[in-house]
């Protein structure tokens, strides 16, 4: 959760935020990437017969270890908005900021209880 709080530090005082939308594509990378880490380490902290070695295990190793059909809806959308959205495309609609948050919470909630 410390990088939830992080990222979302990033966003309220670097991002820029102008009528709904992040203008700053370098902070808001950033805190996409921080929010795509967070729910890796959760996915670590999971399935800890994953990880082996330094970084992270390509994410279709952890999609294939996640049972729960909604559980894995949540990994898929935060993959794409987290990673992909966010981390390299920079698109920063707040509206889009606030689902790939909640979707980061409910995997790093599930994987650590």
């Amino acid at each position: 959760m410390r990088c939830i709080r992080n990222a979302t530090e990033i966003l309220s005082t670097k991002a820029n935020k102008e009528n709904g939308f992040y203008t700053d594509p370098k902070y808001f990378k950033i805190a996409g990437n921080t929010l795509w880490n967070s729910v890796l380490v959760a996915m670590d902290y999971k399935f800890p017969e994953i990880k082996k070695g330094k970084g992270h295990p390509d994410q279709t190793k952890y999609r294939q270890a996640i049972r729960d059909s909604k559980i894995s809806k949540w990994f898929d959308s935060a993959y794409s908005q987290l990673h992909l959205v966010m981390g390299y495309d920079g698109i920063g609609d707040e509206r889009f900021v606030k689902i790939s948050l909640q979707d980061a919470k409910n995997i790093i909630n599930w994987a650590t209880d």
